[in-house]
């Protein structure tokens, strides 16, 4: 049976406000992936994770897990968060501070009215899942961040979800720990097989974690796309500027021919370019048009580049060390470009060399 976690058409409208939060919103989560909502504070993610959840009622649209129907505003359906055999692992991870961890993590199944043996049972398999299995006698506050995040996981996890929802679980630990959390994490979401949805604004996390990474703005999903995709062939300007480092130069198009084109700059120096993008839209001989680059595809060049293909020249505007490289802004015809290199670069000017495989145009 298909247990995918499909939500098509959701759309989330504050009364009080008159604001949309989220305009109309498809995803489809597989089964046993790992999905996250990135994106800017208040771009719609949370709105969305919470309308799965049950915490917020949608203004339209529907939400399932394969035929499970747990939303479905056309005919007035919307589950309780307890009726929709859900996980859920808050910012703040939320336990209840006059219960010990085992009390903690055994809530849900008590509610359930199981079976004690049963509730030792999954609950001790539950922390040993996450490596607390010896701190089941101990309350929050006598927890690390790292170890109070760990069992409300195994919290969420102990009742069998159908889906598993993280709401910026990793935000309060700090740097080190949080990057040996993503990794642990993760590992445990494959070992499990739990179809995740995932929300942060770190795109670090993101990229690291993902299957699958739904990009969000202003309350629309921009883009939907494994992690590489995303990065290699942004659907358009905001994904491009959101993700990464990236840069701009603008002039005319010439030669358009499918996948190809050639950008002519103000100078007069010509960019040929040989990658496809992800935009439907349509170009055409004589458009103006902005071509996006990656800071790091930017090669520096030496004496003699001028005539090498794609290559243009800069003038640095300001540089940056940042220990182990250097980061320089630099001015051409066509705008302002990010760059970075291991090396000093001496004097006030410089050749570039934009591969023609790493440029995109993007519509805005």
């Amino acid at each position: 049976m298909n247990n995918d976690l499909i939500i098509e058409g959701l759309t989330k409208q504050f009364a009080t406000s008159n604001s949309v939060a989220i305009a109309d919103v498809n995803i489809t989560v597989k089964e046993g992936t790992f999905t996250t909502l990135l994106g800017p504070s208040g771009c719609g993610k949370s709105t969305t994770l919470n309308c799965v959840a049950g915490l917020e009622q949608p203004t339209a649209g529907s939400i399932r897990v394969g035929d499970f129907v747990m939303t479905d505003t056309a005919k007035d359906l919307i589950l309780p968060p307890e009726q929709r055999h859900l996980g859920m692992v808050f910012q703040s991870y939320a336990l209840w501070p006059h219960m010990k961890v085992f009390d903690n993590v055994a809530f849900a199944l008590k509610l359930q009215k199981r079976p004690s043996d049963e509730i030792k049972q999954r609950v001790q398999e539950s922390l040993a899942l996450v490596g607390l299995e010896e701190l089941a006698d101990r309350y929050p506050f006598q927890l690390s961040g790292g170890q109070q995040q760990r069992v409300a996981l195994a919290r969420a996890v102990v009742s069998r979800p159908k889906v598993l929802l993280l709401d910026e679980p990793l935000s309060n630990l700090d740097a080190k720990i949080r990057e040996n959390a993503r990794v642990w994490l993760r590992g445990l979401q494959q070992q499990l097989g739990i179809t995740t949805v995932y929300v942060t604004h770190d795109q670090s996390e993101a990229f690291a974690m993902s299957d699958m990474i739904a990009v969000m703005s202003m309350g629309k999903l921009q883009q939907y796309a494994p992690p590489e995709e995303i990065y290699e062939r942004p659907a358009n300007r905001f994904v491009a500027e959101f993700i990464g480092v990236t840069s701009f130069i603008t002039g005319i198009l010439q030669n358009v021919d499918g996948k190809k084109a050639t950008l002519k700059l103000a100078s007069g120096e010509l960019l040929n370019i040989r990658k496809e993008s992800k935009s439907d839209y349509v170009w055409k001989d004589g458009d103006y048009a902005a071509a996006a680059i990656r800071s790091e595809r930017v090669e520096v060049l030496t004496e003699g580049a001028a005539e090498r293909e794609n290559t243009v020249k800069a003038n640095i505007t300001s540089r940056t060390y940042l220990g182990s490289k250097w980061q320089y802004t630099v001015e051409t015809s066509g705008g302002s470009l990010r760059l970075e290199s291991t090396d000093a670069i001496k004097g006030d000017s410089l050749f570039m060399y934009l591969p023609p495989d790493s440029i995109i145009l993007l519509a805005e």
